[in-house]
């Protein structure tokens, strides 16, 4: 949870929210398919539903009011994809700061699948 100060008083903004509009800024882009998650058990790589996506993403809070934010995805198969990572990074930077006021420090993308 993050904790700042603003015109309007002071505002908190509870992991969850980073999580979840992260989420949504990194799927609206093209050639990903969606959220990833390695499971404990098995090892393996699922693809999250819309309802669970903040389970592929972690916030990282720093001390100077900024986060750092690591995403892990499912790629198409066929897409370039340092040029969606690049597209993921630019679109999460600029969503999450956009509406929580937030200074984003890093954007992490890692690839843990592709769909064929």
């Amino acid at each position: 949870m993050i904790q700042f100060q603003s015109e309007q008083g002071n505002v908190t903004v509870s992991s969850a929210v980073f999580s979840n509009i992260t989420g949504m800024a990194a799927t609206n882009c093209f050639g990903v398919k969606g959220m990833a998650y390695r499971s404990m058990t098995d090892g393996l790589v699922h693809l999250l539903r819309r309802e669970a996506m903040s389970k592929g993403v972690s916030v990282t809070y720093h001390e100077d009011n900024s986060v750092s934010i690591e995403l892990h995805i499912v790629v198409e198969n066929g897409v370039n994809i340092p040029a969606v990572c690049r597209s993921i990074m630019n679109e999460v930077r600029y969503v999450v700061t956009k509406n929580t006021g937030v200074a984003v420090k890093a954007v992490d993308v890692c690839v843990d699948s592709m769909t064929l």
